[in-house]
């Protein structure tokens, strides 16, 4: 399932990416994300050096969104269980559906699980589990969050506690900081850079009143990460084995998102020249969690 782009610098592998859809998903909540990631490209405006490549797993050969969009799934979640070593990235979109999801505990709960135990015995490769509005409801009920800070569309964020809690319960009695942001990076990889003050993701704000939190940048630094030794040390002693966990708000928390997954993942600068084709104004969340890699 591997890709390959060309770059000046040779060969790059493109990020896979697994979108988990529910019957009932938001089509927004897909449609945005998987539109950005399409067109982020390693050297912009040259569409041979396309960064992500996206696939769809679902319970059935077609799954239909809340709004009658149908979506033809290149996987069933099966093969996506056997296959979840070859993806990077796991997608999470929210909608309607996700109700349904929690009362019957059917998929994709069980795939979120293993993604993140997944990382937590190969700590050695860089994996990102981001979740598109009520999205993150299915990440907090497999308990994933305990320990982490969070958010969520804004009309869910009572659930979005209560289902914490319940989890906590069921776990170490661990809390998950709900916070009403627009979306929320913990286990963010950066690197400093010789000037701070140029890094595109030091943030003024930070929850905890600790210094400024700062996501690395990109330019396939991390490809570059899972390489150093010491960097897989540190992912290891992180919670989850440092899978990077996002989550989001509503729709446009989603864009918002899915254009600091490009950012970090590629480059800031790609993620600009997607959001200027799209003439999309992109605002940046909170990094609550980081390790220098």
């Amino acid at each position: 399932m591997s890709a390959v782009s060309e770059t000046v610098d040779g060969p790059i592998e493109v990020i896979q990416v697994l979108f988990a859809l529910h019957r009932g998903f938001g089509a927004q909540e897909l449609c945005g994300p998987l539109e950005i990631l399409s067109k982020a490209a390693h050297k912009i405006n040259d569409p041979k050096t396309q960064a992500f490549e996206c696939s769809f797993a679902a319970p059935s050969q077609a799954v239909t969104s809340s709004s009658g969009l149908t979506i033809q799934a290149d996987i069933d979640f099966s093969t996506a269980h056997e296959d979840l070593k070859d993806f990077d990235v796991l997608i999470i979109p929210g909608g309607d559906g996700i109700d349904k999801v929690l009362q019957k505990e059917s998929e994709p709960l069980a795939l979120i699980k293993a993604f993140a135990k997944l990382q937590m015995s190969d700590p050695s490769k860089e994996r990102t589990l981001m979740s598109i509005g009520t999205g993150s409801l299915l990440l907090a009920q497999t308990g994933i969050l305990q320990g982490l800070a969070a958010t969520t569309h804004p009309d869910y964020y009572t659930k979005m506690e209560i289902i914490c809690k319940d989890a906590a319960r069921r776990g170490d009695l661990e809390q998950t900081d709900v916070m009403e942001e627009n979306y929320v990076v913990n286990n963010a990889r950066f690197e400093l850079g010789e000037k701070l003050e140029e890094n595109p993701f030091v943030l003024s704000k930070r929850p905890d009143g600790k210094r400024k939190s700062i996501a690395r940048k990109g330019s396939n630094a991390w490809k570059e990460s899972v390489k150093r030794r010491e960097s897989n040390a540190r992912r290891a002693s992180l919670r989850l084995g440092g899978l990077r966990v996002i989550t989001s708000g509503g729709i446009t928390s989603g864009l918002d998102a899915s254009l600091y997954l490009v950012a970090a993942m590629v480059s800031h600068e790609s993620a600009q020249e997607v959001a200027r084709v799209m003439q999309y104004a992109w605002n940046k969340g909170v990094t609550v969690e980081g390790i220098d890699v």
